[in-house]
């Protein structure tokens, strides 16, 4: 599964999908959707909690052109507080797809893993939503 979130996590750093309706009881999404549809869910909302946490780095007034990643890093860190709602969106909706608990290990794991390379990648080429 993690390397699944992965791939996921990567397609939505490079592509646009529209999300799928989610009126759907958490049961039913977890049963009825295919890992595609449940993909196309979930992008949306991480492109969305990553977007705002390029825009709080790039909005600091620590931030500067041409800084090490690890303070670029350290910037990520402080950005949490402004995308906690984004965040928690992504968890809520990975949870309702993928079964409970399943969102904040994805959060923790494999979005956390790549998030510094992403943010640094658009902060650093000027790429800021």
């Amino acid at each position: 599964m993690i390397a699944e979130a992965l791939v996921g996590l990567s397609m939505v750093l490079h592509t646009a999908v529209e999300p799928y309706p989610f009126p759907l009881e958490p049961e039913a999404a977890r049963t009825q959707l295919s890992q595609q549809q449940k993909m196309a869910v979930i992008q949306p909302l991480m492109r969305s909690a990553t977007d705002c946490v390029v825009r709080a780095v790039a909005a600091s007034p620590k931030f500067q052109a041409g800084m090490e990643t690890a303070d670029i890093n350290e910037l990520i860190v402080v950005s949490m507080e402004d995308c906690v709602g984004n965040m928690r969106t992504m968890i809520d909706a990975y949870d309702r797809l993928f079964g409970e608990g399943a969102g904040e290990a994805f959060f923790m794991g494999p979005y956390l893993e790549l998030l510094p390379k992403a943010v640094t990648r658009q902060v650093k080429g000027n790429l800021i939503p």
